[in-house]
């Protein structure tokens, strides 16, 4: 069933710009559609681009407690900017005070199971809470961002939320999305201009060097792939 849907999506939305797409797939499951904000550049592009289509889409994002104070400045910027709702999200407290008392504060630096069940806890988990009901998840991914993101297509069915996915920046540039950003003097993030290409949480986020891979600057300690959970295929 999913496969044929996800064609016929492929070909409607084939050659139309982001507004336009957006408002097709909006139409196409009114009250079902959900677009995650992490308030980063990309994020930031898909939310004026809903501003501006007035398309009906449901805007959420994951509050995991410790995120950057610019990522909070950039969600009050954003909201008194656009005048949208955004739902928050939070991790579950009971979870969170057993993770930090069992093994610590920063557990998550001690080994990869430590910080996967981290992310479980305050990404996951919130993120399972607002997909539900949800047919289309709007996400803010490239291709460029890494390895694994480039096999990704602009739809496709997620597995483990068992909805689809839809990807509408996916074959951006980065060029192309700063480019949309200053044109319409968008609100981002000024952690992008000091090096941070991908930003999450405060303890698990660097900046990058030149010539480093863009995820490079997540989990900065691992050898493992820079995911979280939430994008896999």
């Amino acid at each position: 069933m999913y496969s044929e849907l996800i064609e016929q999506l492929q070909k409607e939305a084939e050659g139309l710009d982001l507004a336009t797409s957006l408002t097709l797939i909006a139409t196409r499951f009114p009250g079902k559609v959900s677009f995650s904000t992490s308030f980063g550049i990309e994020d930031q592009v898909i939310t004026d681009a809903i501003f501006r289509s007035k398309a009906a889409i449901d805007i959420f994002t994951l509050d995991t407690g410790r995120l950057f104070n610019e990522t909070y400045e950039v969600y009050s910027r954003t909201v008194a900017r656009y005048k949208l709702s955004i739902t928050p999200y939070y991790p579950n407290q009971d979870e969170i005070q057993q993770f930090v008392l069992n093994k610590g504060i920063n557990a998550f630096y001690e080994s990869v199971e430590n910080r996967k069940e981290c992310c479980r806890i305050r990404k996951i988990e919130p993120l399972k809470k607002a997909l539900a009901g949800t047919e289309v998840w709007i996400t803010g991914v490239r291709a460029e961002q890494s390895e694994n993101r480039k096999g990704f297509h602009l739809f496709e069915y997620d597995h483990g939320f068992n909805l689809i996915k839809f990807n509408p920046l996916l074959n951006w540039t980065e060029k192309e999305v700063f480019e949309y950003v200053k044109k319409n003097a968008v609100p981002y993030n000024p952690l992008h201009d000091k090096g941070f290409v991908s930003i999450g949480c405060q303890p698990c986020t660097r900046a990058i060097e030149p010539g480093e891979d863009p995820r490079a600057g997540r989990w900065w300690w691992e050898d493992s792939k820079k995911e979280c959970g939430l994008h896999t295929q």
